[in-house]
């Protein structure tokens, strides 16, 4: 899912234009200002905070919930959003303690308290849904709450808990709205976020107007925004160039992004080094085709990504080699170390030794995402180009596709993967621990120990031992192949200000920052 990153540098290239001409369509005035209209093909799963776990549903919330704990723009450290202060207490990262503002106000006038905070957490692990959090507050052991201030035991010592107290998982819902121990149902979110959601449409649009009672430190937004969702990148690129939408953030089509050109005067273009990657994921189960572990090493050694990228990406993203992105500490190529180049012999040889007959078949499912199609085709090519295995791509919408791949049904899949928050944490145990949100079957012990051994240190420096060699394993067990590494590009039209900060490396949407000039 969602989110990215240590320090994501950024590289903003703000186009001076002379002006839009007679062509812009005026937004619908409402509540106090033009309504800024932001496009992206992101689907939003659920509006419960403890029924999603990707990018389109946690863009959301990080404008219509509070956390404890938030992130300054491009900060690499949380800083307190609901909370007045956060820290560690006591001795070994296992106890973490907040005090809350005292002022926060949930929609139904009641003030927020410590108990609201621990039911939120509590819900998000009782319920446990499998396209949910949860997973991402594995090391949490239980949650006391005493007025404003609220204590996190912990498991073991984890001094990445304050980053992932600041994401979705960490959103803050009132106990006396949403149930303890399901999802709710219906379309409303009651939260203390800078907006309040005024009306939604699944996998049409979400209408955003200012909370004139937000506490935060958040700028108050001064006009309403309305997200607009579109079902692929060809219909986002449509609606940019009929000027349905001023903004349009994830995902535009690679062709489109390659030809942008900064010589033109009728808008803005944000270019991110982002952290985002794809992988391409194998489940490893016992009976799939993909189960052998030198089966998983052949199809490594033939897969091409500097092809991949070139053909299906136009060049608009990078090749990756290693589960940890480039710009987040401790990333290596462990991928390229151990399969420097395309290698068919190689992958023949692997599989006489696995004693699998040839040509081995699985499906390559796909879902939403630009040139995903494309990707799955390529692919297909290049490990179907032999005779050593047969590839059917294969297409699911965006909810078939969860509802499969978290079911252990699909044999290996294409999952980008938009970290949440900046630490290498959010990739290794969100991507290869035991239990991990790819629901591929993979578990190694000693992968399993190197993440817990990592998350002992607040200086993050002190890892990369660990997270070398675990990226090594990673590698040698291929429970999946890292594909590449997105740049994140914004459009805005030359009269909008701030889309640098919707992706600008911490994971946080910021739509509040979008402003007309």
């Amino acid at each position: 899912m969602r989110a990215v990153r240590l320090r994501v540098i950024a590289t903003v290239v703000v186009i001076v234009a002379a002006g839009l001409g007679g062509w812009q369509l005026l937004p619908e005035k409402s509540d106090g200002g033009k309504t800024v209209r932001v496009g992206t093909t992101d689907a939003v799963t659920s509006l419960d905070p403890a029924g999603a776990y990707d990018a389109g549903s946690w863009a959301l919330y990080s404008n219509v919930f509070q956390s404890l704990l938030t992130f300054a723009p491009g900060g690499t450290n949380p800083v307190p959003d609901a909370a007045e202060q956060c820290r560690f207490v006591g001795t070994g990262l296992l106890t973490y303690r907040c005090k809350l503002q005292s002022d926060i106000k949930f929609p139904s006038g009641r003030t927020m308290t410590a108990k609201d905070v621990k039911y939120s957490f509590d819900r998000v692990r009782k319920i446990n849904d499998p396209v949910g959090p949860a997973s991402l507050l594995d090391t949490l052991k239980s949650v006391e709450a005493n007025g404003l201030t609220v204590t996190f035991r912990l498991s073991s010592p984890d001094a990445t808990f304050p980053f992932k107290v600041a994401t979705g998982a960490g959103a803050i819902v009132d106990r006396d709205i949403y149930p303890a121990d399901a999802l709710r149902p219906g379309e409303r979110i009651d939260g203390t976020g800078p907006y309040v959601l005024k009306a939604y449409k699944a996998g049409s649009r979400a209408t955003l107007v200012p909370n004139k009672n937000y506490e935060g430190p958040a700028k108050v937004p001064t006009h309403p925004t309305e997200l607009r969702y579109f079902k692929d990148s060809d219909a986002l690129e449509s609606a940019w160039k009929g000027h349905a939408v001023d903004v349009a953030a994830r995902q535009l089509p690679p062709a489109m992004l390659a030809g942008l050109s900064t010589s033109d005067q009728e808008q803005r273009v944000t270019e991110v080094d982002g952290a985002e990657t794809r992988n391409l994921v194998l489940n490893v189960r016992a009976g799939k085709p993909l189960h052998e572990r030198r089966v998983r090493q052949a199809l490594a050694s033939l897969i091409d990504r500097d092809k991949l990228v070139d053909t299906a990406y136009k060049g608009t993203v990078d090749s990756l080699y290693s589960v940890v992105p480039r710009g987040i500490t401790g990333h290596t190529t462990a991928f390229f170390d151990a399969y420097p180049q395309p290698d068919v012999e190689r992958a023949r040889r692997l599989l006489a030794e696995a004693g699998v007959t040839t040509p081995v078949r699985f499906e390559f499912a796909y879902s939403r995402g630009a040139a995903s199609k494309a990707e799955a085709e390529e692919i297909a090519r290049q490990a179907g180009g032999t005779d050593l295995f047969e590839v059917t791509p294969k297409y699911y919408d965006w909810a078939e596709f969860q509802k499969r791949y978290t079911a252990g049904k699909l044999d290996a899949y294409g999952v980008g993967w938009l970290p949440d928050f900046p630490d290498p944490d959010t990739f290794t145990a969100q991507l290869v621990r035991t239990g991990s949100g790819m629901h591929n079957g993979y578990s190694s012990k000693r992968v399993d120990a190197l993440i817990l051994a990592s998350q002992e240190y607040e200086d993050r420096g002190r890892t990369l031992r660990d997270l070398r060699t675990l990226q090594e394993d990673v590698a040698d067990d291929v429970p999946l192949i890292p594909l590449w590494q997105r740049k994140e590009y914004v459009l805005s039209t030359e009269d909008v200000t701030g889309g640098q900060y919707l992706s600008d490396g911490t994971g946080v949407f910021r739509l509040w920052e979008l402003d007309w000039i």
